[in-house]
């Protein structure tokens, strides 16, 4: 039977759609797993196409470029974010500042850390790529908004500055390039989790005045 002669209640159509799936997902998991050993800038859709097992022709049905599969792996990890913080729900009434700031750095820090090397290539990446630089911008924009929906909601909040926009995006950017391991920002051969108790306390200091209560 030809896919012509193939009835629309077929069990075959579901079928066909779930190895489509499959192929999909075949191709951003080869992303995922090239980019832990080579730069993104380097990384080719041959290399990609053989890496997930599909043909060139079959990668360009599902994305148009490489970067769209990077596009994609971006918005599974805003989505993770999302749903750590429960969409950055506000801070209870019970839960002070401090704890507060400590939530979100560690959901920051565990979706940079499942989505690792991805989230710390495209970090780098967008200093040079203008392209992954608009991705980027796009998840930072996400996330800078809903915090800063969640500062004008708290009563308690004593932010630094009158610009809560413009800290955020500070927070929001130095918070991106820690959790990186940008050397620049944690140092050389230093524990990562110090720069993580440092950026803790800023956020504390820079919403809140320091207040612990």
């Amino acid at each position: 039977m030809t896919a012509e002669q193939i009835p629309e209640d077929s069990n075959e159509g579901p079928v066909r759609r779930s190895r489509g799936d499959r192929q999909r997902d075949a191709i951003v998991k080869a992303v995922r797993e090239l980019l832990e050993e080579q730069s993104f800038a380097d990384l080719s859709v041959s290399a990609i196409s053989e890496r997930a097992g599909v043909a060139r022709s079959g990668f360009y049905f599902y994305f148009d470029t490489k970067y769209a599969v990077l596009a994609v792996i971006v918005a599974e990890a805003m989505e993770q974010l999302d749903q750590l913080t429960h969409n950055y729900a506000p801070r209870e009434p019970d839960e002070e500042p401090a704890a507060f700031a400590k939530r979100m750095v560690g959901n920051a820090a565990l979706v940079f850390a499942t989505n690792d090397p991805i989230m710390s290539a495209c970090t780098i990446a967008q200093n040079t790529d203008a392209q992954i630089r608009e991705l980027m911008n796009d998840f930072e924009d996400g996330v800078i908004a809903k915090i800063v929906g969640l500062i004008e909601q708290d009563s308690g909040a004593r932010p630094i500055s009158d610009d809560i926009s413009g800290l955020v995006r500070m927070l929001v950017a130095t918070t991106a390039m820690t959790l990186s391991h940008d050397p620049a920002f944690i140092g050389r051969g230093e524990d990562p989790q110090r720069a993580v108790d440092v950026l803790e306390r800023l956020w504390l200091n820079a919403l809140w005045g320091g207040r612990s209560g």
